[in-house]
């Protein structure tokens, strides 16, 4: 499976690219002094739905997919979606949302989508299943994927995550959090 051209497209260039706008979208907020502005509630929801999104990839990375795994990641990806909805809502009613970075929310809107497009393609049997075609039954029993993705892929990736969103957004919070406390004073 490591071989299939989809598989690889999903690992080094979908997941990298969204690792990458989140990253930029975190440069937006900061640029925008988001802890003046939206502070801490805007930073929370970020960090919500960091945490949705990252329930997907997790499952993703290490379960087998089948019908129940497909079926938790288009629930994660409409839930993340009305959060970002609810997210953005908040945010142009606190702060300027530029272009700029109205533009990264659209990558990071149609990624997962696409991620959950390839990760269907993969186990094509397995989508149609869920919704009752197709020549397998649904399966939705929870399994270690195997043969796992390699354990170089997910340090190397659990790494960048941490660099590129846990830390940056964790310190946006902390920005937020810093300057609530400033202005109580």
């Amino acid at each position: 499976m490591l071989h299939d051209p989809l598989v690889l497209i999903l690992m080094y260039f979908i997941v990298p690219l969204w690792l990458i706008a989140g990253f930029a979208d975190w440069l937006c907020h900061r640029a925008s002094h988001i802890e003046k502005t939206a502070g801490v509630k805007e930073s929370a929801l970020h960090l919500l739905q960091f945490a949705e999104i990252g329930l997907g990839l997790l499952a993703a990375l290490f379960l087998e997919i089948n019908a129940g795994i497909i079926a938790f990641l288009i629930i994660v990806f409409f839930v993340h979606e009305a959060t970002a909805l609810w997210d953005v809502s908040y945010a142009v009613a606190e702060r300027k949302v530029t272009p700029v970075e109205q533009h990264i929310h659209s990558f990071l809107e149609i990624i997962p989508m696409i991620a959950i497009i390839c990760v269907s393609a993969l186990h094509w049997d397995q989508f149609l299943a869920l919704f009752g075609f197709g020549p397998e039954n649904a399966r939705f029993s929870l399994g270690w994927k195997t043969p796992p993705v390699p354990l170089s892929y997910v340090i190397a990736l659990l790494i960048c995550v941490l660099l590129l969103a846990v830390i940056p957004y964790a310190e946006e919070l902390y920005r937020g959090v810093r300057a609530r406390r400033s202005s109580v004073k």
